[in-house]
């Protein structure tokens, strides 16, 4: 999602200065960026202090994936924890505004559906998620409190499910891994029995949701998602006809303390940003499995 911000970000006439210390991400993204004499990359981990000059600061920094940020918890919540903190103490020191990349997960397994930014949601503070679910929590806690102690320019956008072009094939995400699993004719897995649901937003409506947040004068967390709700077993069923695969559906159980629903009220948006997205799930799954069937990936798709 960070190159896709990039390259808005310039096109819309910015300088931009991304840093990134490319545990997820990867130069293949932003390559098309780097002759670009307005964006400048630097390889850095946000939980070492840096300082730059800067108007505005978008922390997008944490591994997102159940996969990656498993691979190593506690890098997770230090990344969430640490990284909020001298981002935040950046923007102190500037004067720059600055949005915090949230998440639904904020909402844990809900009890309230569809999910308003004023609910508090249902999180195990122990459980395997729990490094990216509170760690994101305490990243909001900061923000608030850096507003209220220090009257930081903060903004805070709950990001529900996103795809899109230039995610990695084996990211471990629902979207990616069914698209491989499809294009590669093996079986899809699913977790559960399928009726679990999500709502999935295509990457080129969340950018616009996040530039708007970041343009309003607004300080409160703002759900940033695609209302429409579909099931696991819909999207798989949906993937299969897209790529015209052969794939069988199989089942296998449900992780630890995996959401049952997740629907975002997005009706704050819609008030205060003129926000609503623009893509249905078909048409950005073709996007994304056209971008999964480019030559790059082919390697990828056959390991």
């Amino acid at each position: 999602m960070g190159s896709h911000l990039c390259e808005r970000l310039l096109h819309d006439g910015n300088e931009v200065i991304c840093l990134d210390n490319l545990f997820t991400g990867s130069r293949k993204n932003i390559l098309h960026l780097l002759g670009n004499t307005n964006f400048t990359f630097i390889g850095h981990d946000v939980t070492i202090p840096y300082k730059l000059h800067v108007d505005q600061i978008y922390n997008l920094a944490c591994p997102a994936s159940p996969v990656h940020y498993q691979y190593d918890p506690v890098k997770t919540i230090r990344t969430a924890v640490l990284g909020a903190i001298n981002m935040l103490d950046l923007a102190k020191e500037t004067g720059a505004r600055i949005l915090q990349a949230s998440t639904s997960e904020v909402y844990g397994d809900p009890s309230v559906h569809p999910q308003r930014e004023d609910y508090w949601g249902n999180v195990n503070p122990v459980g395997i998620r729990s490094c990216y679910d509170e760690g994101k929590r305490c990243a909001e806690t900061l923000f608030m409190d850096y507003f209220r102690q220090y009257s930081v320019d903060i903004r805070i956008a709950r990001i529900f499910n996103t795809y899109g072009e230039r995610m990695r094939p084996d990211d471990g995400r629902v979207v990616s891994n069914f698209i491989v699993q499809a294009l590669k004719g093996k079986p899809i897995t699913i977790y559960g029995d399928g009726n679990q649901t999500r709502s999935f937003q295509y990457v080129d409506d969340c950018i616009e949701g996040l530039i708007r947040l970041m343009a309003s004068d607004h300080h409160i967390p703002i759900n940033i998602g695609n209302p429409n709700e579909y099931t696991i077993l819909e999207l798989a069923k949906s993937i299969i006809e897209l790529t015209q695969s052969k794939s069988e559906i199989i089942y296998g159980g449900l992780p630890s303390d995996d959401p049952v629903r997740r629907k975002p009220d997005i009706s704050l948006a819609r008030e205060i940003l003129g926000w609503y997205p623009k893509f249905e799930l078909i048409g950005g799954l073709k996007r994304t499995i056209e971008y999964f069937e480019t030559v790059e990936y082919i390697k990828w798709l056959q390991l």
